[in-house]
């Protein structure tokens, strides 16, 4: 494969998709973003959905755009890789239409799942401690929702397919995706990389209510999902016939985009959800009945755990304490800079005030409320804005503490990345909380960046993910923690932090049970 060969990336974001096109040195030598207007619709409070074809739509404008602008760069491209959001469910009839809008990653809506699992399963997840977190996962799962709520639809399935998939065929025709592409609520044997062969069989697998030939055909990272077809080449103003190539859902990319190969260092992204991530060749669980997924990098996993509403949290805040005109709380292009100018007026631990920053429920307790402890007379909204980023950095080193327990290896560094990198000071924050050196890449970009590594690894430039990464990603500044502050940090994350949950999940789940019975 020629030096000169490009590859072209589509990461589609909560909020907005974007083109790039890169060279195998890693650098972004054109970007279309097109801005999603509205990013969903809601027609019930916490509802969240979109025709998924809209935001194709986007994505041809950014496509047609680039080949304008940019047809020798077009020209040199050689393969295509896309990253999605995850865990967004799109269903099709027998003739492969659109039954209904998709439901996203963040409607909060759930299923009743008034119909029990049998009895025998019932057993086995109680015996081992799982009975919550199967319900939570049934009640999550828009299938089940939909087979409820809209049992003429649920009917009417013949594919049920991630939003990743529905890009994929619209592309090339072809129904099939990355293992990858599938984290979320569908029945995949994340070990083995494939669908449980039976699901409704299938001690984990039936609670998705999916059968085996409703799902597409998977496909491993870096083989040749299908190529640019006639007609979408007539929309989308890309060559016929470019090859799009297997790769990951957007953490995943992330991740590697971060230049994360191994386990010696983490990855951490605050975006919309904000997640703490690794990479093993093991298939370790990052936490109890939490799974590793299978990772854009090939033969590896990722370790991956979220906080729903991560720098989310921020956008509220600002809608909320900070006078902000605010249209939409999900949007990531609200600018926080002048309270980020003002952290280190406020003291390493916000003067005892302390965020569990659950504004969204964690997988492993589902009971979980976020909440703020501390409160005093000198607390001001500027206190509650810094104990919100301390929170998060808690709550994403307790989960990286079970990391480094289960690899029995601590992180030398963290990359960071996603809206809250683009803040110095957050970087210093995360940085004094964990302890680590924290660093930032060459690019915001580090989702597109990792599809595009996987883009020259599938052509053959890299022999291995490790191999591009040291070609393509380059750290553009590092952060070392400011010890005392980190002692400071130590204290409350050890002696509070740690022990909020234990002594507060009484109330929980009391508040748990009684959010229940109000939606009944």
């Amino acid at each position: 494969m020629e030096e000169r060969s490009l590859a072209l990336t589509f990461d589609f974001g909560t909020q907005s998709v974007r083109a790039c096109i890169f060279d195998a040195s890693g650098n972004c030598l054109a970007l279309e973003k097109r801005k999603y207007e509205p990013p969903y619709y809601s027609p019930k409070p916490g509802y969240a959905e979109m025709d998924p074809q809209k935001y194709l739509d986007y994505l041809y404008e950014c496509t047609r755009a680039l080949a304008k602008k940019h047809p020798e760069l077009i020209a040199r491209v050689k393969g295509i890789e896309l990253d999605c959001f995850r865990d967004s469910a799109v269903i099709l009839d027998k003739d492969h239409k659109v039954i209904r809008p998709m439901i996203l990653w963040l409607d909060s809506r759930m299923a009743d799942c008034k119909e029990k699992l049998p009895l025998t399963s019932r057993l086995i997840f109680g015996l081992v401690g799982m009975s919550k977190v199967i319900e939570m996962n049934r009640r999550r799962t828009m299938a089940n929702w939909i087979k409820e709520h809209e049992p003429e639809n649920f009917a009417k399935i013949d594919k049920y397919i991630s939003v990743s998939t529905y890009f994929i065929y619209k592309l090339t025709g072809n129904l099939k995706d990355s293992p990858s592409d599938m984290t979320g609520h569908y029945p995949l044997d994340y070990k083995k990389r494939n669908w449980y062969a039976n699901p409704p069989k299938h001690l984990q697998g039936q609670i998705f209510s999916l059968r085996r030939d409703q799902l597409p055909e998977l496909v491993d990272t870096q083989r040749v999902l299908g190529c640019i077809s006639e007609e979408a080449s007539k929309i989308s103003g890309l060559p016929t016939g470019l090859p799009l190539f297997a790769g990951g859902s957007d953490k995943s990319c992330e991740t590697l985009g971060s230049g994360v190969t191994d386990h010696t260092k983490c990855a951490v992204s605050l975006g919309t959800a904000c997640t703490i991530e690794t990479v093993s060749e093991k298939f370790v669980h990052p936490l109890p009945f939490l799974p590793a997924y299978p990772s854009v990098q090939k033969g590896v996993y990722n370790l991956d755990v979220q906080i729903y509403r991560g720098f989310w949290m921020i956008n509220w805040f600002l809608k909320e304490f900070g006078a902000k005109p605010v249209q939409d709380i999900m949007m990531d292009e609200t600018d926080p800079s002048e309270f980020n100018a003002h952290l280190f007026d406020i003291n390493p631990g916000s003067d005892g005030l302390i965020v569990q920053p659950f504004w969204g429920s964690p997988l492993d307790h589902p009971e979980v409320r976020g909440s703020m402890v501390g409160f005093s007379d000198v607390t001001t909204r500027a206190h509650v804005y810094k104990a919100i980023i301390e929170g998060i950095a808690y709550e994403l080193r307790q989960a990286g503490e079970g990391f480094t327990k289960r690899l029995k290896r601590k992180f030398d560094v963290m990359r960071i990345s996603g809206g809250g990198s683009l803040s110095k000071e957050v970087c210093q924050i995360f940085a004094d909380v964990f302890g680590i050196p924290v660093e930032t890449v060459q690019t915001p970009e580090t989702s597109s960046l990792g599809a595009a590594i996987g883009v020259f690894c599938s052509l053959g430039v890299y022999g291995s993910a490790k191999e591009a990464v040291e070609a393509m990603v380059h750290v553009k500044e590092r952060f070392e923690p400011n010890w005392k502050a980190h002692e400071v940090y130590n204290e409350l994350f050890n002696n509070v932090y740690k022990k909020m949950y234990p002594a507060l999940k009484k109330n929980y789940r009391y508040l748990y049970r009684f959010g229940l019975k109000a939606h009944q």
